[in-house]
């Protein structure tokens, strides 16, 4: 394995440092990067955002804008794909910023482990739970259930938290 493969997270966060002008630049603002390798293949994916969505025409143009200084970084030593999509309506929130912005929003958050509790519990054992995302402190959220409980999870406890269908995209 290549060097800088031995930490991904490394090189997203100095993608993401390199991308976040020309993201700027361009109107956009840089929702996510992630280097992963998917089957033998190494993927930099970038996520842009803005008001009003995210088109074919700005994911364009932030590749074109970042390809070559990417390249000239050279902080990434194996071959890779670049890509630069939206993240969608049904987004995940990654970053604290990500939670602060959506709090009030409707979430479903998929545990890495199922939920432990008293057998009793209708939430005994679920690894996916949907509600409104009340509070994140910390690296701590609360998720407020249809039937009013408040559940309380560290976020390093969580697989993913996505948006709704039903939440306004801000």
């Amino acid at each position: 394995m290549a060097k800088s493969a031995a930490n991904p997270g490394g090189i997203a966060a100095k993608a993401r440092a390199l991308a976040a002008p020309y993201a700027e630049e361009l109107g956009l603002r840089l929702w996510d990067v992630r280097f992963l390798k998917e089957g033998v293949t190494w993927y930099l994916r970038l996520w842009i955002d803005k008001p009003g969505g995210v088109t074919l025409d700005d994911c364009e143009a932030m590749s074109r804008a970042i390809d070559q200084p990417l390249d000239d970084g050279l902080f990434i030593e194996q071959s890779y794909c670049l890509e630069v999509c939206s993240p969608g309506i049904e987004r995940e929130l990654t970053r604290e910023e990500h939670f602060l912005q959506y709090l009030g929003s409707g979430v479903t958050l998929r545990l890495v482990r199922p939920l432990e509790g008293e057998d009793e519990s209708p939430w005994t054992g679920r690894r996916e739970l949907s509600g409104v995302l009340e509070a994140f402190e910390g690296n701590r959220l609360t998720l407020r259930l249809e039937d009013g409980a408040a559940l309380n999870f560290a976020k390093k406890e969580t697989a993913s938290v996505r948006l709704t269908e039903n939440s306004k995209i801000q």
